[in-house]
Protein backbone atom coordinates (compact mmCIF):
# COMPACT_ATOMS: atom_id res chain seq x y z
CA UNK A 1 0.00 0.00 0.00
CA UNK A 2 1.18 3.42 -1.02
CA UNK A 3 -0.19 6.21 1.06
CA UNK A 4 0.02 10.14 1.56
CA UNK A 5 -0.59 12.17 4.55
CA UNK A 6 -0.67 15.27 4.48
CA UNK A 7 -0.76 17.41 7.90
CA UNK A 8 -2.23 20.63 6.83
CA UNK A 9 -1.13 23.73 9.23
CA UNK A 10 -5.05 24.64 10.08
CA UNK A 11 -7.19 21.40 9.16
CA UNK A 12 -7.42 18.01 8.73
CA UNK A 13 -5.29 15.36 7.97
CA UNK A 14 -5.33 14.81 4.01
CA UNK A 15 -5.06 11.36 3.12
CA UNK A 16 -4.76 10.08 -0.01
CA UNK A 17 -2.97 6.78 -2.26
CA UNK A 18 -3.61 3.09 -1.70
CA UNK A 19 -4.45 3.18 1.90
CA UNK A 20 -7.04 0.93 4.49
CA UNK A 21 -8.67 2.79 7.46
CA UNK A 22 -9.27 0.63 10.70
CA UNK A 23 -10.42 1.24 13.74
CA UNK A 24 -8.88 0.81 17.27
CA UNK A 25 -10.15 -2.89 17.13
CA UNK A 26 -8.38 -3.54 13.73
CA UNK A 27 -12.03 -3.27 12.01
CA UNK A 28 -12.26 -1.67 8.56
CA UNK A 29 -13.51 1.73 8.39
CA UNK A 30 -15.58 2.37 5.12
CA UNK A 31 -14.34 5.03 3.67
CA UNK A 32 -16.51 5.23 0.59
CA UNK A 33 -19.15 8.04 1.42
CA UNK A 34 -16.07 10.12 2.29
CA UNK A 35 -13.89 10.21 -0.45
CA UNK A 36 -13.42 12.45 -3.21
CA UNK A 37 -11.48 11.62 -5.73
CA UNK A 38 -9.80 8.65 -3.73
CA UNK A 39 -9.21 11.37 -0.99
CA UNK A 40 -10.39 11.28 2.59
CA UNK A 41 -9.61 14.11 5.19
CA UNK A 42 -9.75 13.00 9.06
CA UNK A 43 -10.19 14.58 11.82
CA UNK A 44 -7.78 16.01 14.02
CA UNK A 45 -9.65 18.92 16.14
CA UNK A 46 -12.34 16.17 17.92
CA UNK A 47 -15.29 18.34 17.21
CA UNK A 48 -15.94 16.37 14.19
CA UNK A 49 -19.68 14.50 13.98
CA UNK A 50 -18.71 12.36 11.67
CA UNK A 51 -15.16 11.06 13.06
CA UNK A 52 -12.74 10.23 12.00
CA UNK A 53 -13.99 11.82 9.31
CA UNK A 54 -13.55 16.18 8.96
CA UNK A 55 -16.66 17.98 8.92
CA UNK A 56 -15.23 21.39 8.82
CA UNK A 57 -16.71 22.03 12.53
CA UNK A 58 -13.00 22.97 13.20
CA UNK A 59 -14.12 26.05 11.36
CA UNK A 60 -16.88 27.47 13.43
CA UNK A 61 -15.09 26.05 16.59
CA UNK A 62 -11.62 27.90 15.71
CA UNK A 63 -9.49 25.24 16.95
CA UNK A 64 -6.87 25.80 14.59
CA UNK A 65 -6.67 29.72 15.51
CA UNK A 66 -3.28 31.12 15.05
CA UNK A 67 -2.74 34.62 16.75
CA UNK A 68 0.07 35.37 15.94
CA UNK A 69 -1.14 36.39 12.27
Amino acid sequence: MTAEIKVRANGPYKVSGDFRLVDAQGNAIDTAAFEKNGTIVLCRCGESKTKPFCDQSHVEAACFRDDHD
